[in-house]
C-alpha cells in the first residue's frame, strides 16, 4: 500500500497534481498496489481533491477522524472527538493562552467563533462561542476542534497545548501558522491507517508512506517505509528514515517510479529463473 499526505506532500504549492504524479499513482494501482490518501483535510474539502484523484479509491481525512470513499463520495467510518473533551481543551487553552479562538469541523459542517479568521470564500455562516458551536449540529460527528492564535510560534503553541490538554485529545498541526488540529484521544493518521490496512491484510512492513508535517509523524513512524519530502518540517526530516524530492518536484512520484521499476525487475528475474528451471528439467527427461 502507498499512503500519502496531500498538502505539502503530494499536491504542489498551487494545490495541483502534476501529470507525472497522476501517472505514477495510476501505475501503482495497475500493478496491484492500493493507494490511500491520508490527509488533515476535512471532508468538505475532499471534493476538490477528488477531481484529481477520483480514480484512486480511499482517503483517510481529518487526521484519521474519518474514512472516505472518493469514488462514491461517501463517509465510511468516523472516529469523533467527544464534545466534553473538546470543551475541556478549549477552556484550558483559552485560560492559559489569551487570544486563542476556536472552530469545529463536523462531517460536512464548519463553524467558527467570531474571532476565528474566516477561511471560506463565502463566510456568511452564523458564528458563536465554543459552547454554542458544540451544542449545534449534533447529528454529525465532531471530527476536529481547531485552535488558532494570531501571533504565537506554531511549535511553541503545539508544545504548550500538549502540556495543558494532551490528555483530552490528539493535538497536532499541519499549518505554517499557529493553528492546532485536535482529534479524539488516540485518533491519528497512524491509528486509522493501521485499521484500514488490517482490514485488507496489509502489514506495516508493506506500507510506503509520505508526509511533510508534524501531523504525519505517527503515520511515518508506523509505516515500514517512511519518506519525508524535501520541504518537510525539521521534526519530520529528523524522524524519518527515507527522503525524496519536494512536493513541487514530484517527490512522491519519483519514489513510486523507482519502487515499481524494482518490482518489475524482480518479477522478470523470477520469470527468467523459472523458465531456466523448466528448461533444465525438460533436458533431464529420459
Amino acid at each position: 500500500m502507498i499512503a500519502t499526505d496531500l498538502d505539502g506532500t503530494l499536491l504542489r504549492d498551487d494545490k495541483t497534481i502534476s501529470q507525472r504524479t497522476t501517472a505514477a499513482l495510476a501505475a501503482a494501482e495497475d500493478a496491484g498496489v492500493e493507494v490511500f490518501f491520508v490527509t488533515g483535510r476535512p471532508l468538505r474539502w475532499m471534493g476538490v481533491v477528488a477531481q484529481h484523484l477520483a480514480g484512486h479509491g480511499m482517503a483517510i481525512a481529518a487526521n484519521g477522524a474519518a474514512v472516505y470513499d472518493l469514488r462514491a463520495g461517501t463517509l465510511i467510518e468516523a472516529f469523533p472527538l467527544p464534545e466534553d473533551d473538546a470543551l475541556a481543551i478549549a477552556h484550558a487553552l483559552r485560560a492559559a493562552i489569551p487570544g486563542t479562538t476556536f472552530a469545529i469541523e463536523r462531517t460536512f459542517c464548519f463553524r467558527r467563533e467570531p474571532g476565528y479568521p474566516p477561511i471560506e470564500a463565502d463566510d456568511s455562516l452564523p458564528r458563536a462561542g465554543i459552547e454554542e458551536l458544540l451544542a449545534a449540529d449534533r447529528g454529525q460527528p465532531l471530527l476536529k476542534l481547531l485552535a488558532k492564535h494570531p501571533s504565537l510560534d506554531p511549535d511553541e503553541f503545539l508544545a504548550t497545548a500538549l502540556t495543558l490538554a494532551g490528555g483530552h485529545g490528539e493535538i497536532t498541526r499541519s499549518s505554517e501558522s499557529a493553528l492546532l488540529e485536535i482529534s479524539g484521544a488516540g485518533v491519528s493518521k497512524a491509528t486509522t491507517l493501521a485499521k484500514c490496512c488490517a482490514e485488507r491484510g496489509v502489514t506495516a512492513a508493506e506500507v510506503v508512506a509520505f508526509g511533510d508535517m508534524p501531523n504525519d509523524l505517527a503515520m511515518l513512524g508506523w509505516a515500514g517505509f517512511p519518506y519525508a519530502v524535501a520541504n518537510a518540517h525539521p521534526r519530520v526530516l529528523a524522524a524519518t528514515r527515507y527522503r525524496t524530492g519536494s512536493n513541487n518536484d514530484d517527490g512522491v512520484a519519483r519514489v513510486i517510479e523507482r519502487l515499481l521499476a524494482a518490482r518489475a525487475e524482480r518479477a522478470e528475474r523470477t520469470d527468467r529463473t523459472d523458465r531456466a528451471d523448466r528448461a533444465d528439467r525438460t533436458d533431464r527427461l529420459p
